[in-house]
């Protein structure tokens, strides 16, 4: 089983920036594919980014060219830099691992994009 622990989340102003972290409680290496989803009240939960053990990364539309997903194998850590965040994307992100076959989700951090 893996466990993943998120932090990073908060209160940014539009336009400004968040870094997410996920930490694993195990080697990056074993992980099949880690990435990161949001969901926004009353709506679905949605990707956001995510990375293959290939090294096969993935973005939606809104995030292209704002967000960049990253990893410290060092430190079983993932993240998600978040640059020109706008208010429609308050929501809760949640940190996603996949290992065969089986998928694992963390407890999520609160980010609110609010002026």
């Amino acid at each position: 089983q893996v466990q993943l622990v998120e932090s990073g989340g908060g209160l940014v102003q539009p336009g400004g920036s968040l870094r997410l972290s996920c930490a694993a409680s195990q080697s990056i290496y074993s992980i099949n594919a880690m990435g990161w989803y949001r969901q926004a009240p009353g709506k679905e939960r949605e990707l956001v980014a995510t990375f293959t053990s290939g090294g096969i990364t993935n973005y939606a539309d809104s995030a292209k060219g704002r967000f960049s997903i990253f990893r410290d194998n060092a430190k079983n850590t993932v993240y998600l830099q978040m640059n020109s965040l706008k208010p429609e994307e308050t929501a809760v992100y949640y940190c996603n691992a996949v290992r065969n076959y089986a998928r694992y989700w963390g407890q999520g951090t609160q980010v609110t994009v609010s002026s």
